[in-house]
């Protein structure tokens, strides 16, 4: 995981670093005086070039757009729903976790979409999404089972994952407001939210050694939520809530669902 946090800081960077050599159509190009400032946008932000005290404002015309994309990088925590409640019943208290180490984390890296206008576009994006739960009882999952079940272990674990890869498929609507004096303007953006599972894996560690194992982990296979995104510039905050069960074939864990929220970079 440290890894692949380094290679998207790496990917966000270079994303940076080469956004000024993008050309846009426009619909209109707007000059006034300011004090000399270079910025550079994120996602389909608005580019701003200042030079020689001179402001250059550039507005992108209606229409269609795709292409490959690296943008709503999200970092944030996992927690979890118990009809209602987040407070783990007894049947789910086997799944006791530690609230600030269970993470979320994803990104897109295809988008698709209309821009109507300045202020409004809607896109479909698509990209990978990473849950990963800390528990804290020394239990192992069972992979491959009939239901979601655990066995108590003699071992303290200093890690005990359970984690799960997903696509993500968000379809979101977009609201601009217009650019404010720095250049930069207010995100509201909200949608459905679709997951498909790839993967899922545990991974524990302790004094007697590391373990790690992939398999069936009973994770939903589909996933459907809301999603909320509301930031400014290219720095924003998130909020996922996922409607349907976390866990699929586990008639014991029916209404445990899932509910991420954090910090989200581009737009």
């Amino acid at each position: 995981m440290k890894r692949l946090l380094l290679t998207l800081t790496i990917c966000l960077a270079a994303t940076t670093l080469f956004a000024q050599n993008n050309t846009d159509t426009v619909k209109t190009d707007t000059t006034k005086t300011r004090r000399t400032r270079i910025r550079l946008g994120f996602g389909d932000d608005v580019a701003q070039v200042n030079i020689n005290d001179t402001t250059h404002t550039v507005s992108k015309a209606p229409g269609f757009s795709f292409g490959l994309t690296f943008t709503r990088f999200d970092i944030g925590l996992t927690t979890l729903n118990d009809n209602g409640s987040f407070t783990l019943s007894p049947a789910n208290s086997f799944l006791s976790y530690r609230s600030w180490r269970s993470s979320s984390i994803g990104f897109d890296v295809l988008q698709m979409g209309y821009r109507f206008n300045s202020a409004f576009r809607v896109y479909i994006a698509g990209g990978f999404d990473w849950t990963n739960l800390r528990l804290r009882n020394n239990i192992t999952i069972q992979r491959g089972q009939p239901t979601l079940t655990y066995t108590q272990d003699d071992v303290d674990y200093s890690k005990n994952r359970l984690s799960a890869t997903y696509i993500r498929i968000p379809i979101s609507f977009d609201f601009r407001t217009h650019d404010d004096a720095d250049g930069r303007r207010f995100h509201f953006v909200a949608g459905p939210d679709l997951g498909i599972r790839i993967s899922s894996s545990l991974k524990q560690e302790s004094k007697q050694g590391d373990t790690k194992l992939t398999g069936d982990y009973h994770f939903a296979k589909v996933r459907y939520g809301a999603a909320l995104r509301v930031g400014y510039g290219s720095i924003g905050m998130f909020a996922k809530y996922y409607f349907n069960n976390m866990f699929d074939n586990s008639p014991a864990q029916d209404g445990l669902r899932q509910f991420n929220f954090g910090m989200s970079v581009g737009w």
